[in-house]
């Protein structure tokens, strides 16, 4: 029985995007979360090298060695620990990562098939939120960068002030902030076509000025200072041994968000092999990406007699104007790609999966701009420490998600999805009304084992915790993520199997542009993708598609 598409009402506001062709009903699927086309899977090894130069080189790996640092240790223990950290958080991206390059799908629609239809929602709404905060204090951090170009050229600018001490910023400040917010806001609303040959130019760019800021720091030193060869200051109270998994968390804890946000990038590899070479990449371009931070540092305390680990201000106390202006513009282009892959191409992938009919990453590109600036970062910085120890500590929940997600693919279903199924709410993945109470058993055990331990870093004046909360806490990505995967894994295998949802075999996206353009013409499509929309495809012919 055929039935006629819908009239098209008189009167439209417009608000959806073009919808996919994957699901028979278009509140799951859009064009931005549906399996790349063929055409689109160009990422190889140079893709992913150029990306983790772009997101690696940038001021949260400056305030990551910083924070590492301050726990007593010289550069002595903290290369090895940096390696190590980045290595064990480049395997877990290297598992995500190859599931999106396996069946080229962003993480929204991967987490569906552990959490289910429905109970997959909160975890995006978990991943969005982060990215959300952090992107707003960046644009902070990259208007300093601004500035800093800005008074290279007219130093004057650098003391224009009308604002009062309670404003948290400068007038000449809010300025900068908001010219980057429209470089910003532009920049993220680019297709990743583009985005991939942006990330390229930011390695070719940022690479050198992160190697110069470092030679010019060795010749000032003389090849090292108090933070390279000085005394390690370690709290004999804590210990050594606690002290390096502290810092080892803290190394992993600001990049873990980035073993769920790469599926978001992998879903365009090539091959899933393209995607493995990332174990290597993270911990290699991470590791000597902070030497620089260590070494300027080292520097500035030997011309201006203390530690400076603001980027901004160490480059805003350079005396040479062109080395002012463009230290400022590779560091800004540095916070902007850092900015784009962590932080707002993942919320708008987050925000197009949860709203696939109404909203697609323009859209959510232009929503998390706004946000930018109605929630004045500024006051977030200057107020908030709470809030900034939150965002460093979510690890606690990053690492359970991603523990339960590999245990899922590799574990229990043996690499095997349908890749169909995943927008169907109806289908495999629904489990009990759409929640996968399993995932939620799994993500949660550890998560309150490790809560207290967060409520004690935020304020820990009115929180009690014992040394053994702390201790957990010290490593609290990677007991998350074995104790999650482990308890995942027996209940799926031996307490409660979810047999509904498993398969003999895999099924796959179109592999070849002549497989694509046959499924097309099989829902009655021209073979030209994107000709015509999910809406126009009669309901029985969508509802085909998944027999």
């Amino acid at each position: 029985m055929k039935f006629s598409a819908p009239k098209k009402p008189h009167f439209s506001l417009k608000l959806k995007p073009s919808a996919g062709t994957y699901a028979n009903d278009p509140r799951w699927s859009n064009e931005d979360i549906d399996p790349v086309p063929v055409a689109a899977r160009v990422w190889g090894t140079g893709s992913f090298a150029s990306y983790w130069v772009s997101d690696m080189l940038a001021p949260p790996l400056w305030s990551t060695i910083s924070t590492t640092m301050s726990l007593g240790f010289t550069a002595r223990e903290v290369i090895p620990i940096t390696f190590a950290g980045f290595f064990l958080c480049g395997f877990v991206v290297s598992l995500t990562g190859r599931i999106a390059a396996t069946y080229h799908v962003p993480f929204p629609v991967i987490v569906r098939s552990s959490f289910g239809m429905w109970g997959c929602i909160p975890m995006i709404f978990l991943r969005s939120t982060v990215a959300l905060m952090w992107t707003a204090i960046s644009v902070v951090q990259a208007g300093g960068f601004l500035e800093n170009m800005i008074s290279a050229i007219w130093p004057r600018f650098q003391t224009w002030n009308h604002l009062p001490m309670s404003a948290n910023i400068t007038s000449s400040g809010i300025l900068s902030v908001v010219l980057y917010w429209g470089i910003q806001t532009y920049v993220s609303m680019l297709p990743i076509k583009k985005l991939r040959y942006f990330f390229m130019f930011k390695a070719f760019l940022v690479t050198p000025a992160w190697f110069a800021l470092f030679l010019w720091a060795v010749i000032v030193t003389k090849g090292g200072g108090p933070l390279v060869h000085g005394p390690t200051t370690i709290d004999p109270k804590v210990g050594r041994p606690w002290s390096a998994l502290q810092a080892l968390n803290v190394i992993i804890g600001l990049f873990s968000s980035l073993a769920v946000n790469m599926p978001d990038f992998a879903r365009f590899s090539k091959s899933h092999k393209a995607s493995m070479s990332q174990a290597l990449l993270l911990p290699v371009i991470g590791t000597l990406g902070a030497l620089g931070p260590i070494f300027v540092t080292s520097a500035y305390k030997e011309i201006w007699g203390k530690y400076q680990w603001f980027l901004p201000a160490v480059i805003g106390s350079f005396h040479s104007r062109p080395l002012k202006f463009f230290a400022g513009f590779a560091m800004l282009i540095a916070t902007l790609g850092n900015q784009i892959g962590a932080g707002s191409f993942p919320f708008g992938n987050d925000l197009s999966g949860i709203f696939p009919q109404y909203i697609n990453i323009r859209r959510a590109a232009v929503i998390m701009s706004i946000f930018c600036l109605i929630s004045c970062p500024w006051d977030i910085i200057a107020n908030a420490a709470a809030l900034l120890s939150f965002l460093s500590g979510y690890s606690c929940f990053m690492g359970p998600l991603a523990g339960v997600m590999c245990s899922d693919y590799y574990l229990v279903r043996k690499c095997k999805l349908d890749v169909k199924e995943l927008y169907n709410p109806y289908g495999l993945y629904r489990y009990n009304g759409g929640w996968n109470w399993r995932a939620y058993v799994a993500f949660f055990i550890p998560v309150s084992a490790l809560v207290p331990g967060l409520a004690y870093s935020i304020a820990p004046l009115q929180v009690k915790v014992n040394s053994g909360i702390l201790h957990l806490y010290a490593f609290s990505w990677l007991f998350g993520i074995l104790c999650a995967a482990l308890i995942y894994y027996v209940l799926c295998v031996y307490i409660s199997p979810p047999v509904d949802s498993f398969i003999d075999e895999a099924v796959y996206p179109p592999k070849t542009v002549e497989e694509e353009q046959e499924r097309l013409r099989s829902l009655g499509r021209s073979a030209s993708l994107g000709s015509k929309t999910d809406l126009d495809t009669p309901s029985d012919e969508k509802e085909a598609d998944f027999v």
